[in-house]
């Protein structure tokens, strides 16, 4: 897996051409720079590392206590951190519940402290106003940060993939699942041959044992006789 440094110049070295890609698409400098701030902010800070101790977790400061409960119950490269679009979508919902409990809490103390009055109603429309009126920013904010989560997710899988062909050849490149059916099934075969065989109990010991002294016994016998 490349380290922190590696993806911190694979973001830097990408946004030039993701700037020039948004510009040349939406012929829009507001947007352009909303693509441009989500890739930094996607590579650099809200990236699929953040389920680990990681670069990205440290740029976060006094607030990265915050990603704990994150890392708890995310497994490392796992599909739901590292995954296309979910993994920047559960990020994004994440921060947005976080944030959302922390202004509340905010809001609470002022109205009881007589500093502001509002309405929750009021207040819920308005966030769904601003929602709808900003949606093209709010969507090319959401692409830059999944480009910039993506380009560390592809250079995680290239550099994997890269050391199991050199390892393995064209065998490590196949998915796992396959060669788990593999070893399974052979195991399987290995187990169906030793039930095959049959087993020796006491009591075919005691059978032998039987018919070899009563052969002595009759060698004996003739013996006498003759």
């Amino acid at each position: 897996m490349p380290s922190g440094q590696t993806h911190d110049r694979i973001t830097i070295w990408a946004l030039p051409f993701i700037t020039g890609i948004a510009l040349w698409q939406t012929r829009n400098g507001n947007l352009t720079l909303l693509v441009a701030g989500g890739f930094l902010f996607g590579g650099l800070m809200f990236g699929p590392d953040l389920d680990i101790y990681s670069r990205q977790y440290q740029r976060w400061g006094w607030f990265r206590f915050i990603w704990l409960p994150y890392q708890k119950s995310l497994r490392h490269r796992s599909f739901l951190s590292h995954g296309p679009i979910i993994g920047t979508t559960l990020r994004v919902l994440y921060l947005c519940i976080l944030l959302g409990i922390a202004i509340a809490i905010c809001l609470v103390l002022a109205e009881l402290l007589g500093l502001i009055g509002f309405t929750w109603e009021e207040l819920g429309s308005q966030v769904q106003r601003s929602f709808i009126v900003y949606a093209i920013e709010c969507w090319s904010l959401f692409l830059g940060m999944e480009l910039g989560a993506m380009s560390h997710s592809v250079s995680d899988w290239t550099n994997s993939a890269y050391k199991r062909f050199r390892k393995q050849g064209v065998r490590g490149l196949l998915p796992r699942g396959k060669m788990k059916k593999r070893k399974a099934s052979s195991s399987t075969t290995r187990r169906r041959k030793l039930q095959a065989k049959p087993k020796r109990t006491r009591s075919s010991v005691n059978k032998t044992k039987s018919s070899k002294s009563s052969l002595k016994k009759n060698i004996s016998n003739k013996n006498s006789k003759k």
